[in-house]
């Protein structure tokens, strides 16, 4: 399940859209609009190796997959992650009626919940997630976290959800931390609490999680929860974008060509703002735009910033300064330009209908 994180977040930390028609073209790129980080999906299994010439193929998991226990080997974790889940379904049940293993019963709590190897059973899912986090499990915990959350197997229950998230926080679960932090940014089922937060994006942060990462970037930019610290902010921000944020390869890019707790680096700054155009930001499509159009941090290419120009406001960061530089430009500028932008647009229309 994803759900955003509450504007006040970054309230007042970004720049609306209209604001970007004021910027001169040499002017530092400005904070994007608010952009909100979401809930992470919680880990997925490897896909399984292609099977050799006629075996049959396995089916592969589609919905989260519980960590593989340090122990070794382990048969019936081995299999999950092969996708012969089958055979991970009988390993873990010889387990759990010779040793009541809490581990083995995650798993089949996951087979269930996902109907790999057997038939989806939300029911049966829940009661294996529950059994293993009543002994004590970590990823149960937050896979019933999610049912309780989304309404499988029941009605929602926010409360025993939170409860849950609480309680794999503790034991060290990154996106269970991450979860709970949102919650005390929301502040609906607990008073808003931004210095609880930030120590739970921080749990999760220093954990690898990539979103709680971005999140805690932004308080230390804010100065919520945690002390305003440029540097460190940048410091989170780059692990985030280094990891495929795209919103924090927005803000990282934003801070190295300001130079704002980090060395300026205009070269850095504009192959970040490439990397987030190519994944649909319309954000540093139109700061990648402006860089071409000016020759800063990238040499100057009128067809390119054009182009980016005018995908960036098919996306919705429409741009005056821009849109009077592409109007000065030769017709055949302007022609390479929107054939080059072709497939963009049209990719756009499409996802609008």
């Amino acid at each position: 399940m994803r759900r955003a994180v509450a504007a006040a977040l970054l309230a007042g930390a970004l720049v609306a859209p209209e604001a970007l028609a004021q910027q001169p073209p040499t002017s530092p790129p400005v904070s994007p609009p608010a952009v909100a980080p979401q809930r992470p999906a919680a880990p997925r299994p490897a896909p399984p190796p292609k099977p050799a010439a006629g075996t049959p193929a396995k089916p592969q998991a589609t919905g989260p997959a519980p960590a593989r226990p340090a122990q070794a080997p382990d048969l019936a974790y081995g299999a999950f992650q092969r996708g012969y889940y089958l055979t991970a379904f009988h390993e873990a049940t010889k387990r759990i009626d010779a040793t009541q293993d809490t581990r083995a019963m995650t798993l089949l709590g996951e087979l269930y919940a996902n109907g790999l190897g057997v038939a989806q059973d939300d029911r049966k899912a829940a009661e294996w997630y529950g059994l293993a986090a009543s002994r004590g499990d970590r990823d149960a915990m937050f896979a019933l976290a999610m049912f309780r959350l989304g309404g499988r197997a029941g009605p929602k229950d926010t409360g025993e959800a939170s409860r849950l998230l609480a309680a794999a926080a503790k034991l060290g679960h990154p996106a269970a931390a991450y979860d709970l932090g949102l919650f005390y940014v929301e502040g609906q089922l607990f008073p808003q609490d931004y210095d609880r937060a930030a120590e739970l994006f921080r749990i999760a942060a220093a954990s690898g999680s990539p979103e709680a990462q971005y999140a805690l970037a932004v308080l230390h930019k804010e100065g919520r929860g945690v002390r305003q610290d440029m540097a460190e902010s940048a410091r989170w921000m780059e692990r985030a974008a280094t990891a495929g944020v795209v919103d924090a390869q927005v803000e990282y890019a934003i801070a190295l060509f300001n130079g704002t707790g980090v060395p300026k680096d205009e070269a850095r700054a504009a192959g970040l703002f490439r990397k987030a155009a190519m994944r649909g930001n319309a954000i540093a499509q139109n700061r990648l735009a402006r860089l071409l159009s000016a020759g800063r941090g990238a040499p100057a290419d009128p067809v390119e910033a054009v182009k980016w120009h005018l995908i960036a406001t098919a996306g919705g960061a429409g741009d005056a300064y821009m849109e009077e530089f592409a109007q000065k430009q030769p017709e055949a500028v302007r022609k390479s330009a929107e054939k080059a932008a072709q497939s963009w647009l049209e990719v756009i229309r499409q996802s609008r209908t």
